[in-house]
Protein backbone atom coordinates (compact mmCIF):
# COMPACT_ATOMS: atom_id res chain seq x y z
CA UNK A 1 0.00 0.00 0.00
CA UNK A 2 1.23 3.41 -0.76
CA UNK A 3 0.11 6.84 0.46
CA UNK A 4 0.53 9.63 -2.14
CA UNK A 5 -0.47 13.45 -1.24
CA UNK A 6 -0.33 15.61 -3.37
CA UNK A 7 -2.11 19.92 -3.36
CA UNK A 8 0.64 21.39 -0.80
CA UNK A 9 2.76 24.34 -1.84
CA UNK A 10 2.24 27.89 -0.78
CA UNK A 11 -0.08 30.14 0.08
CA UNK A 12 -0.46 33.51 2.12
CA UNK A 13 -2.40 33.83 5.22
CA UNK A 14 -6.44 34.08 5.04
CA UNK A 15 -5.98 31.37 1.68
CA UNK A 16 -7.43 28.35 1.00
CA UNK A 17 -5.63 24.77 0.08
CA UNK A 18 -6.51 21.58 -1.10
CA UNK A 19 -4.36 18.64 -0.25
CA UNK A 20 -5.26 15.22 -1.88
CA UNK A 21 -4.30 11.82 -0.77
CA UNK A 22 -4.63 8.41 -2.91
CA UNK A 23 -4.03 4.65 -1.38
CA UNK A 24 -2.54 2.89 -4.16
CA UNK A 25 -1.95 -0.90 -3.77
CA UNK A 26 -4.94 -1.64 -1.46
CA UNK A 27 -7.70 -4.10 -2.57
CA UNK A 28 -9.56 -3.28 0.67
CA UNK A 29 -11.12 -0.15 2.25
CA UNK A 30 -9.45 1.30 5.17
CA UNK A 31 -11.31 2.29 8.24
CA UNK A 32 -10.22 5.60 9.33
CA UNK A 33 -8.10 7.74 6.65
CA UNK A 34 -6.99 11.49 7.77
CA UNK A 35 -4.33 13.80 8.08
CA UNK A 36 -1.52 14.50 10.42
CA UNK A 37 1.37 17.43 10.22
CA UNK A 38 4.43 18.26 12.01
CA UNK A 39 6.12 21.14 11.88
CA UNK A 40 9.94 21.96 12.14
CA UNK A 41 11.10 20.73 15.68
CA UNK A 42 7.76 20.11 16.62
CA UNK A 43 6.06 16.20 17.43
CA UNK A 44 3.22 15.20 15.05
CA UNK A 45 0.03 16.45 15.48
CA UNK A 46 -3.38 15.12 14.28
CA UNK A 47 -5.18 17.39 11.87
CA UNK A 48 -8.09 15.31 11.05
CA UNK A 49 -9.65 11.96 10.62
CA UNK A 50 -12.73 10.09 9.24
CA UNK A 51 -14.43 6.98 9.54
CA UNK A 52 -14.86 4.59 7.46
CA UNK A 53 -18.81 5.27 8.20
CA UNK A 54 -18.70 8.46 7.25
CA UNK A 55 -19.55 9.61 10.86
CA UNK A 56 -18.44 12.91 12.71
CA UNK A 57 -15.10 13.75 11.67
CA UNK A 58 -12.34 14.66 14.95
CA UNK A 59 -10.25 17.55 14.27
CA UNK A 60 -7.68 19.05 16.03
CA UNK A 61 -8.74 22.15 18.07
CA UNK A 62 -6.63 24.38 16.86
CA UNK A 63 -8.01 23.71 13.13
CA UNK A 64 -11.94 23.07 13.56
CA UNK A 65 -13.98 25.94 11.54
CA UNK A 66 -11.32 26.15 8.82
CA UNK A 67 -10.60 22.84 8.03
CA UNK A 68 -12.50 20.27 6.29
CA UNK A 69 -11.83 16.71 5.85
CA UNK A 70 -13.60 14.35 3.61
CA UNK A 71 -12.90 10.78 1.19
CA UNK A 72 -14.27 8.87 -1.29
CA UNK A 73 -14.77 5.22 -0.60
CA UNK A 74 -14.45 3.82 -4.35
CA UNK A 75 -11.32 5.88 -4.68
CA UNK A 76 -9.44 4.93 -1.19
CA UNK A 77 -8.83 8.65 -1.47
CA UNK A 78 -8.83 11.11 1.75
CA UNK A 79 -8.74 15.00 1.14
CA UNK A 80 -8.53 18.13 3.52
CA UNK A 81 -9.90 21.70 2.48
CA UNK A 82 -8.00 24.15 4.45
CA UNK A 83 -9.32 27.91 4.62
CA UNK A 84 -8.30 31.21 6.39
CA UNK A 85 -5.13 29.66 7.00
CA UNK A 86 -2.68 30.95 9.74
CA UNK A 87 1.21 30.93 9.50
CA UNK A 88 0.89 28.69 11.95
CA UNK A 89 -0.33 26.14 9.61
CA UNK A 90 2.83 25.73 8.03
CA UNK A 91 4.07 22.26 8.34
CA UNK A 92 4.92 19.14 6.66
CA UNK A 93 1.40 17.53 6.71
CA UNK A 94 0.65 13.68 6.30
CA UNK A 95 -2.05 11.23 5.29
CA UNK A 96 -2.95 8.38 7.11
CA UNK A 97 -4.59 5.52 6.66
CA UNK A 98 -5.73 2.54 9.46
CA UNK A 99 -7.17 -0.49 8.84
CA UNK A 100 -7.89 -3.15 11.68
CA UNK A 101 -8.31 -6.82 11.09
CA UNK A 102 -7.38 -8.85 14.14
CA UNK A 103 -4.11 -6.92 14.17
CA UNK A 104 -3.95 -3.07 13.70
CA UNK A 105 -2.01 -1.98 10.49
CA UNK A 106 -1.14 1.70 10.01
CA UNK A 107 -0.18 3.68 6.71
CA UNK A 108 1.27 7.02 5.99
CA UNK A 109 2.34 9.09 3.33
CA UNK A 110 5.70 10.63 2.29
CA UNK A 111 3.95 13.99 3.34
CA UNK A 112 3.36 17.22 1.48
CA UNK A 113 4.67 20.64 2.49
CA UNK A 114 2.52 23.50 3.16
CA UNK A 115 3.65 26.96 3.71
CA UNK A 116 1.71 30.00 5.04
CA UNK A 117 3.88 33.68 4.66
CA UNK A 118 2.48 36.78 6.15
Amino acid sequence: VQLVESGGGLVQAGGSLRLSCVAFGSTFTFNTMGWYRQAPGEQRELVATITLGGGTPKYADSVKGRFTVSRENVRNTVYLQMSSLKLEDTAVYYCMAERTVAVRSIYWGQGTQVTVSS
